[in-house]
């Protein structure tokens, strides 16, 4: 692979607003550290579903998506007592918003550690086989390719956090190592979010596609520190199950004509299958002959 970094012609690649998103790229590195979200992507069932108050309105035909990563939060993790049922969901028992210690509202009597790292529900075979009974998530911002001005939260799994990058599939903290090695912040380009096939369980890879235009990056600069944005980042146990709801919104200015939503809407059923098999989407294509093999087509 090349060293060419992905925006060795840009212009803006040495501006002080462009250097000034490198934080982003911290956040989603680290392991440490309102109400529910009018906008959210699931991964559930191994397909992207968007979510608007609390309702799936769309899903997404296609096993890849093009997206901002606008801001994210560090890494968190949650434990519920006996197995998770996704159709019935009851609160955890206890979480962490930094990985570190149980979050301040978790009741004192649930805790199961004053640290994580002392936690009976973090030693390796507490929960299914060899996995730990505390889950690992990290809750990131993103915005649709072409819808910028649109904030989603998208909550990772552990699988789509950890591991290695092999031939550029890259999980997400990979990913972030790659960017800043070659000094991009990952919120001023556009990021491809791809289902692994081989997966029983929805896991994601990220690759880089193009840097944004300076048009484009205004816009997402705008919204790194928006409201909406800084929500979809905040661990609340609403957001993690869906077990509690958040207090009414602010009545909603006049509507207006919103861009069709990048999803295409069905009505597939939202359950989560026990295997997911998909077959291989085309590779995202790379408009400008300067970029780096950064942005090669995918090596599946």
């Amino acid at each position: 692979m090349s060293e060419v970094t992905l925006f060795e012609n840009n212009a803006i690649a040495n501006s002080d607003l462009f250097k000034s998103l490198q934080g982003v790229n911290d956040n989603l590195l680290s392991g440490s550290g309102g109400g529910e979200q009018r906008r959210r992507i699931s991964l559930n069932g191994g397909k992207f579903r968007e979510f608007v108050n609390g309702e799936q309105v769309s899903v997404s035909k296609e096993d890849n998506l093009n997206v901002v990563i606008v801001n994210a939060a560090p890494i968190s993790r949650t434990y519920y007592e006996g197995t998770y049922d996704a159709q019935n969901p009851t609160p955890p028992k206890c979480w962490s918003a930094d990985t570190n210690a149980p979050a301040p509202d978790v009741p004192q009597e649930q805790r199961q550690a004053s640290r994580c790292m002392d936690c009976p529900q973090n030693i390796k075979g507490s929960g299914q086989g060899e996995s730990r009974a505390c889950r690992f998530a990290q809750r990131i911002a993103v915005a649709l390719e072409g819808q910028l001005d649109k904030v989603y939260q998208l909550q990772l799994p552990a699988t789509s956090i950890f591991g290695d990058g092999k031939d550029g599939k890259m999980p997400m903290q990979a990913y972030a190592r790659f960017l800043s090695a070659h000094n991009t912040p990952a919120v001023a380009i556009i990021t491809n979010m791809r289902f692994d096939e081989n997966s029983s369980t929805p896991k994601l890879f990220f690759k880089a596609v193009r840097p944004l235009d300076e048009q484009e990056l205004k816009t997402v600069v705008e919204m790194k520190d928006h409201p909406d944005t800084l929500k979809a980042i905040t661990l609340t146990v609403a957001q993690t199950d869906g077990t509690a709801k958040a207090a009414p919104a602010p009545a909603p200015a006049p509507k207006k004509e919103e861009p069709k939503s990048l999803f295409a809407s069905d009505d597939e059923p939202v359950e989560e299958p026990t295997k997911v098999v998909r077959k291989s989407a085309p590779a995202p294509s790379a408009d400008d002959g300067d970029l780096s093999s950064i942005i090669d087509n995918w090596d599946d």
